[in-house]
């Protein structure tokens, strides 16, 4: 375990004190210049809970009114049910004194059954990614990613994701419709493999729904790991009442930062996850992986939709670039910080500080690796 500490400003009092009256009253005026590090903390390795192994967590959500946070497993059963777990988060002037988790919740499918271990069923198998609570509807929608992949026999299969509104006790309450252009295929069409919905985040009346997608669909061109370009994603917007699709907006993503060693081995750049901070702006999380270098490279840019295109009915932005993508500014390097980064993947606003300062604590999925870490990081959001 490691608990490093990096900014001691105020003392930030422990997380009970900042409850729900210390939300900001118009939270459609947070406004961010930058982002301060205040601390980081580091789950032990292969905790267990009900039968599951705590790790991949991939989405992080906070509860103000109960002040519970919310965090989804990537895991495809083979390490417990597909699950979330809610979680308590201590803050102390230290930064994050101590993260304790208190429950795992299994998911289930439309007939109340959980899900099968990807290794025995991959089709009907759930890979999800992306999380967040609205309370509104006292709901969780959570998206996955589906597969494309061979199974044991060498056969191509097929699987599209979901977004799916679920009771907090894991049991399926409803589903998003998805365009055509959000579907798996047998040819190099739609998405791609382990590339999908990773990032979803509501606005602040919770009447609309944004979902990112990790990496270009086959449409748009090549990933951005291929020949260390940038690459096209696309964000999309839904109606959380009707359960459909509104609006489609074209993101520009980094390039791969790095080489890998050897040159020709996999690299990738993408987004891990979006958080919407209003105004129609969003917190956008690119993480970028290479091997043969240890620490994932993960960058936040604010990111403005307010003059973006509709490219809903664009069927390549190959063939037909936006005319208006979304902006987007660097807010923060993490490599910066001369840390070990990992597997950054969930994004959340989280309690106010004593200066009135809103903070912003992020999650690293360890993908059930020894040498990776369930991070969680803690930061000041500097108006």
């Amino acid at each position: 375990m490691r608990n490093w500490f990096f900014v001691i400003g105020c003392t930030i009092c422990l997380s009970a004190c900042f409850s729900s009256r210390h939300i900001a009253k118009n939270e459609d005026e947070i406004s961010i210049s930058s982002l301060r590090v205040l601390g980081e903390y580091d789950l032990p390795g292969a905790m267990q809970l009900k039968n599951s192994t705590i790790g991949g967590l991939s989405s992080i959500d906070y509860d103000k009114t109960n002040d519970i946070y919310y965090l989804i497993s990537d895991d495809p059963s083979a390490y417990g049910p597909a699950r979330y777990y809610t979680a308590k988060i201590y803050l102390t002037e230290k930064g994050i004194d101590s993260v304790k988790i208190l429950d795992m919740v299994p998911l289930l499918d439309t007939i109340g059954r959980e899900y099968p271990d990807i290794r025995k069923d991959r089709y009907h198998s759930l890979d999800a990614e992306s999380m967040r609570y609205n309370p509104v509807q006292d709901e969780l929608v959570y998206g996955s990613e589906g597969q494309r992949a061979k199974n044991n026999d060498g056969i191509l299969q097929v699987q599209n994701p979901v977004i799916i509104a679920a009771n907090r006790n894991g049991s399926f309450k409803d589903s998003f419709a998805l365009p055509p252009n959000m579907h798996m295929y047998l040819t190099e069409n739609g998405l791609r493999h382990n590339s999908v919905f990773e990032g979803l985040t509501f606005n602040n009346t919770y009447t609309s729904m944004f979902v990112s997608v990790e990496e270009p669909i086959y449409e748009d061109g090549p990933r951005a790991a291929t020949g260390d370009s940038t690459a096209w994603i696309r964000i999309l917007k839904f109606d959380t009442k009707t359960r459909k699709q509104i609006a489609q907006y074209a993101y520009k993503i980094d390039a791969v930062p790095y080489l890998p060693d050897p040159p020709s081995a996999f690299k990738i750049n993408g987004v891990s996850d979006i958080l919407y901070i209003g105004n129609d702006k969003f917190i956008v999380t690119e993480r970028a992986y290479i091997t043969g270098r240890i620490p994932s490279y993960v960058r936040f840019y604010l990111a403005d939709i307010s003059g973006a295109s509709d490219i809903s009915a664009v069927n390549s932005l190959i063939a037909q670039p936006p005319s208006q993508p979304v902006s987007k500014k660097l807010l923060l390097n993490l490599e910066t910080l001369g840390r070990h980064i990992d597997n950054i993947e969930g994004l959340s606003l989280g309690p106010l500080l004593p200066n009135g300062h809103r903070t912003l604590i992020a999650v690293a999925d360890n993908n059930f690796s020894d040498k990776q870490r369930s991070q969680f990081w803690l930061f000041e959001v500097i108006p």
